[in-house]
């Protein structure tokens, strides 16, 4: 029997509506593609595969049009003689990702055609996977005119998988790339992941974890490289590109040299063999994306060089090849002493990368967190963004929700990820947002070997949505949840509606029984799930609330704090720097305030810690009965599965409202003005 929840957002359910059935039937009896290979291929079988789930047929396939007055489907490139000169033109003015969809009813001696065109194959493929985005939603094709390209060349998904089949943050199972330190032998599970990503547009990824083992310190060399050139021969049919994230002490590791000094040259001249031996194998490998002297993590700190000298080190070597160095912004002092109230964890990318602004070669990339701390559930955008004018960059979200459930809870992530895209930096004037500045956007991915790839079902909506956002950042989180439950569970209006509903309203129940106005990290150390106020408040990872007997908060202004709110362009440094002008769900990130300090509400703080977990709490037992309301709409394997998530959900933010309202009621001794019970 078929698992739905494996299927995802590729449900392709047959067509239901009988007079849209024979009007999709009139269209899809015929695939015409004149050119082979590749993701040519990947893309007619996509396309026939889709139709024969939804119409109970498969499309007969030719490389040549079939005589008027017959209607088909044509698919190619600009290369195509099927293809009208119009069409080719029009084909090769396109975006190298970019595709065209048309129905075409009057061109003399072509027939009735609709026409999926790319400059590319990769564009082919994305075009196919539009056409049966329309077909499940029930879209007339008659006079179809879309013509769209991604916003950003370079559209990724970072793994943190680890070659002993563990995924470090991973909460949806074991590894699908590895297990027992080796590669799987079954590489099903990695076509139909592809498969995924390719209908949202990823168009490259990592397999391995950034915080590089020994064993996996190996996959650049012969004992694995077999292996890595059959995936990326894998994600290749689906115009995706193979990266792999580099230990920066290969030299030493895998080499057996003394040194991985950026500027000994046996170090350089040791990447550039072991970069050469790869391109062997996989001859349009991606790059590398390394995470150096970032907790505990090697790099050219051992030597006195910098962030610069060891990205370059490794750009250099990649160069000849067109590959790329992505190197991780994520470098703060892991050690800090919690008595230390001037270092400041949230200051130190902007403090490590700003400085070497205009040293890093063409083809190094800088990859920064959306905030300045860890994918926290609400945070500022990071400074970084805009500040590093001479330096190509780009933006890391957190797929996986580390900090936002561990998809046990359920929380949509697109509007957080909205919020920063949308972010005004002011760094080249005011309309000067995030996504317009960076060159690339990456995410840590969220699957695993479960059954349902997220652990939990509705988790899927954040996968699926970070490929949507990235290839076009106008696009709603409501629109991109929408048409992520239509694809899911099909068009019936109640699941539509209610489901979309609760998607968007996640994220703030989620906060307000967790992180109250911009704190976080009020977790449980090590595995970061469950409540725990005090839980790094005294660690060597950072000090995060400062919450004593008077106030709470971290002062980050100018004239008391850590200045952090200074590294932001004007007007939001002194926004930020300002108690009055301040957000409310940020202030406690920016400042120190007493309990008793009224937000623009008119809430004290105290008082909107009480409300906000009451209210969180009561919100996750709404969700189970807006879930609940769905019986009968939703096949019972699916609607049970979620159905025990949301339970879950409730229970544990019942724990939350209670322990952190009762450590607030005890730490400032304030009662909650309405006398709930508070322990």
């Amino acid at each position: 029997m078929r698992n739905r929840a494996y299927d995802g957002w590729l449900q392709y359910e047959p067509v239901k509506d009988s007079g849209r059935a024979d009007e999709y039937r009139s269209w899809c009896g015929r695939i015409v593609v004149a050119e082979q290979g590749g993701v040519l291929d990947t893309a007619k079988e996509e396309l026939a595969a889709g139709i024969e789930r939804m119409l109970g047929k498969r499309p007969a396939l030719g490389d040549k049009l079939a005589a008027s007055p017959a209607r088909q489907i044509v698919i190619g490139t600009a290369a195509s003689w099927q293809l009208t000169p119009a069409e080719r033109y029009a084909a090769g003015r396109l975006p190298e990702e970019g595709y065209l969809i048309r129905t075409e009813t009057d061109a003399p001696n072509y027939g009735e055609r609709l026409v999926i065109v790319g400059r590319t194959g990769r564009g082919v493929l994305y075009g196919c996977f539009h056409l049966l985005r329309l077909l499940v939603s029930g879209e007339p094709l008659g006079t179809l005119d879309i013509v769209e390209s991604p916003k950003y060349g370079l559209r990724m998904i970072n793994h943190w998988d680890n070659m002993d089949g563990s995924i470090e943050r991973g909460y949806a199972g074991r590894s699908i790339f590895f297990d027992g330190n080796r590669f799987v032998e079954d590489r099903g599970r990695i076509v139909d992941y592809a498969r995924l990503l390719a209908s949202v547009g990823i168009n490259g990824l990592t397999i391995n974890n950034v915080n590089v083992h020994e064993v996996e310190s190996r996959l650049i060399d012969d004992m694995f490289l077999g292996d890595v050139a059959e995936a990326a021969n894998i994600f290749r049919a689906y115009g995706i590109r193979l990266y792999l994230s580099a230990n920066y002490a290969a030299p030493i590791t895998v080499g057996g040299l003394t040194t991985a000094d950026p500027l000994d040259p046996s170090a350089a001249a040791w990447w550039k063999d072991a970069v050469a031996d790869v391109y062997r194998h996989v001859p349009d490998f991606g790059g590398f994306v390394v995470k150096a002297d970032s907790e505990g993590r090697p790099g050219p700190f051992t030597y006195g060089r910098d962030h610069a000298d060891g990205a370059n080190m490794l750009a250099e070597a990649l160069a000849p090849y067109g590959g790329a160095v992505i190197w991780r912004c994520f470098v703060y002092d892991c050690r800090q002493d919690w008595r230390d109230r001037k270092t400041d964890r949230a200051r130190a990318a902007y403090d490590h990368f700003k400085p070497l602004d205009g040293r890093f070669r063409d083809n190094v990339i800088l990859q920064i967190k959306n905030g300045p701390m860890d994918f926290q559930v609400r945070e500022p955008v990071s400074p970084l963004f805009g500040s590093m004018d001479r330096t190509r960059h780009m933006l890391e979200f957190q797929i996986t929700q580390e900090y936002t459930g561990q998809q046990r809870h359920l929380c949509y992530l697109v509007p957080q990820w909205k919020e920063t895209l949308d972010f005004d930096t002011h760094a080249k004037g005011e309309g000067s947002p995030v996504k317009s500045l960076v060159a690339g956007i990456t995410a840590v991915s969220n699957i695993g070997d479960d059954a349902n790839w997220t652990g939990h079902l509705l988790a899927q909506a954040n996968l699926y949505g970070f490929g949507r956002l990235i290839w076009n950042p106008e696009l709603t989180a409501e629109v991109i949840a929408c048409e992520w439950v239509r694809l899911t569970f099909g068009r019936q209006p109640q699941v539509t509606v209610s489901v979309t509903d609760m998607l968007m309203r996640s994220r703030r129940v989620y906060e307000n029984y967790t992180a109250p106005l911009g704190v976080g990290w009020m977790v449980n150390p090590g595995h970061h799930y469950g409540p725990n106020v005090d839980g790094y408040e005294y660690s060597v990872w950072g000090t995060y609330h400062y919450a004593d007997c008077t106030g709470i908060g971290v002062d980050r202004t100018k004239a008391t704090g850590t200045a952090y709110s200074q590294q932001y362009c004007e007007p939001n440094a002194s926004m930020y720097d300002s108690l009055e002008t301040c957000p409310d769900e940020l202030l406690l990130f920016f400042h120190h305030v007493p309990y008793t300090h009224r937000l623009h509400s008119g809430e004290t703080v105290i008082q909107h810690i009480y409300n906000t977990h009451f209210d969180g709490a009561e919100q996750a037992e709404g969700l189970v009965a807006e879930w609940r309301s769905l019986e009968g709409f939703i096949d019972d394997d699916r609607f049970t599965e979620v159905l025990e998530r949301l339970r879950k959900q409730a229970g544990h933010a019942k724990e939350w409202r209670d322990i952190i309202n009762t450590y607030f009621l005890r730490k400032s001794g304030i009662p909650d003005e309405r006398g709930r019970t508070i322990y």
